[in-house]
């Protein structure tokens, strides 16, 4: 095979023809998926072969097998489509009158407890404005906005802001909850070390939350034992109840979730209480009228 052209650019019908010959195993097939003529789609097929300077396909009459090449073509083919529908879709809102979207990254707090009373009413009223939300932890929201991969940022008082303006948003407090059968004594605040050398109950590994705390435990030279991880909240407190083991979660989710089989303990340490943060950069209108609904007042 002849060395590629590096001037000249994959045409995306091309890898579209490609990948249809890649799902039917014919270049047959492929071509009427596409509705091209058999000879038509052959002679794309070569050119593209050309372009990308390696053999994608092995052809015999029974049919045809893709290459290590080819392979990784079509991985990439199939991800360009993904986001072409994407981008097609995303224009057709804009078509449709809905104007911007507002990219808000958040820790665990803000998504599960302080927003959703905040976002309803905001969203209700702002009918030409869409809210794309995803949960990271306060290092990983920083590092995105100053990527500019978002519009507003939500984090923990503990990470440097610098370059970011910022406006506070919530009090946020971790306490935590202990199976009550586990629990002896008076109500006292516990520090978070002693929680160590008990199984944990937490949210999957990706989660802020985890891992915020998984970084807190390093810090002291120990790791989390995890019984179960689990989606959300609900299930945690539920574990919790029936004696699976211990876990930190927000103070309000606690408040709003644990039941008679649960005590609550604030934590000693200091990180535990928090002021969260509204954290940006220029603003698009549409952000510009979220964050002043999220500003406390």
């Amino acid at each position: 095979m002849t060395a590629r052209n590096p001037h000249y650019r994959i045409d995306p019908f091309d890898l579209r023809l490609f990948a249809a010959v890649a799902e039917g195993h014919t270049i047959t097939a492929g071509a009427r998926a596409v509705h091209l003529s058999l000879a038509a789609a052959s002679t794309r097929l070569q050119a593209l072969e050309r372009v990308v300077g390696a053999v994608l396909m092995q052809r015999a009459k029974t049919g045809v097998t893709l290459t290590d090449a080819g392979r990784t073509l079509l991985r990439h083919a199939g991800r360009l489509q993904r986001e072409m529908e994407a981008l097609h879709a995303g224009m057709a809102a804009h078509a449709h009158g809905v104007r911007s979207t507002v990219r808000l990254l958040c820790n665990t707090a803000a998504i599960s407890e302080h927003l959703p009373p905040l976002l309803g009413p905001f969203l209700a009223a702002h009918a030409d404005i869409d809210v794309e939300l995803r949960e990271l932890d306060s290092q990983d929201v920083l590092f995105a906005m100053r990527q500019e991969r978002a519009d507003l940022g939500i984090v923990a008082d503990y990470v440097n802001t610098e370059g970011l303006a910022t406006r506070p948003f919530r009090r946020d407090e971790l306490v935590a909850v202990l199976p009550a059968a586990w629990v002896k004594g008076r109500a006292r605040a516990i520090a978070f070390t002693e929680l160590l050398a008990q199984p944990f109950v937490g949210l999957p590994a990706e989660a802020g939350l985890s891992r915020f705390l998984q970084a807190r435990a390093l810090q002291h030279g120990r790791g989390l034992h995890h019984r179960v991880q689990v989606q959300g909240f609900d299930a945690m407190l539920r574990l919790v109840a029936d004696g699976v083991g211990v876990a930190v979660v927000p103070a309000l989710t606690a408040a709003r979730l644990a039941g008679p089989r649960v005590r609550v303990r604030r934590l000693s340490d200091a990180w535990a209480v928090r002021q969260l943060l509204l954290c940006f950069g220029e603003l698009t209108p549409g952000a510009a009228a979220l964050l002043d609904a999220l500003v406390v007042q």
